[in-house]
């Protein structure tokens, strides 16, 4: 599984996340556990031990669990949420965290009638470049957007989005890369 919490989630992670969903809603805790996901998401991205742990098949399981619910309840994460990642460690799911939060944040997403979307610029985006981008897509796909952003250094310039399983690339890496397959095969 990638280091980030985009793409799309396995079967297994959609189970999981749709279960966690339910038992969230059932509790009134859908905003809560959301939260406390993209607290554990950021501790995974900025932590190479956590994700190595978390994918490593020498751990017992159940050691594996104590370990990724101790990290959670160290991050301030709701019962529910520290109950879920275990779980996941417990039934050799630990590798799938990643695709679990965003099977579970693209359901919480759709129960508000929103869309996920993720935006990964060359840069930061200020508050009206964001907007305008949330605006431009709320247009396109019909429906109110939440968006995540994150920066990627490699694209030189420009952004890409990410929705579902489509990518729309306005990137000036792209482009370069466009033009360089055109001189190849002139």
């Amino acid at each position: 599984m990638a280091e980030t919490f985009d793409g799309e989630a396995s079967e297994a992670a959609a189970r999981y996340a749709r279960a966690v969903f339910e038992l969230a809603k059932e509790a009134n805790a859908l905003d809560a556990v959301e939260a406390d996901f993209a607290k554990f998401a950021a501790a995974w991205k900025e932590s190479a031990d956590l994700r190595d742990a978390a994918r490593s098949p020498l751990i017992d399981p159940q050691e594996k669990a104590n370990a990724l619910s101790a990290v959670a309840a160290k991050l301030g994460v709701s019962e529910l949420g520290r109950k879920a990642i275990g779980v996941a460690a417990l039934n050799r799911r630990a590798a799938e965290l990643p695709g679990i939060v965003t099977a579970y944040r693209a359901l919480v997403a759709k129960e508000r009638g929103a869309r996920q979307v993720e935006i990964i610029s060359a840069r930061p985006l200020g508050a009206d470049e964001k907007a305008a981008i949330v605006e431009s897509l709320s247009k396109q796909l019909g429906a109110k957007v939440e968006a995540e952003t994150s920066v990627d250094d490699s694209l030189i310039g420009g952004f890409v989005v990410r929705v579902g399983s489509r990518q729309f690339d306005a990137s000036v890496k792209a482009k370069l890369d466009a033009l360089r397959l055109a001189l190849k095969s002139a």
